[in-house]
């Protein structure tokens, strides 16, 4: 296992030595949600722990908790390269969307 998850949240998993620990923290969010735990069926039970705290916190604020990998980030490439995207897209008879997702989902899963 890589990461954790848990009710959309994803967690990281890292080992400190020096403190002889495991932690982490929750990606895909700004809100700083981190955790630890000494073995990693603990480390887990912290996860959990923070993401159901989140959860409730935001309740009682009336705040929406923050919405993990909304599927939309702003991607900085070269003009020719965005160019030469856009028309390769047109040719597919697909989205700009629609190519760049084809795009990484290749790369992903070669």
């Amino acid at each position: 296992m890589k990461n954790l998850e848990y009710k959309g949240y994803t967690g990281t998993i890292e080992y400190s030595k020096e403190d002889e620990l495991l932690y982490g923290k929750v990606i895909g969010v700004k809100s700083l949600l981190s955790y630890e735990g000494l073995t990693g069926a603990k480390l887990e039970v912290d996860f959990k722990s923070v993401i159901d705290e989140y959860l409730e916190d935001c309740k009682a604020l009336g705040i929406a908790p923050e919405k993990p990998f909304k599927g939309s980030f702003n991607v900085r490439i070269p003009s020719e390269l965005h160019r030469d995207a856009v028309l390769k897209a047109m040719e597919l008879n697909t989205s700009l969307n629609g190519f760049v997702s084809e795009s990484i989902r290749a790369r992903l899963f070669q």
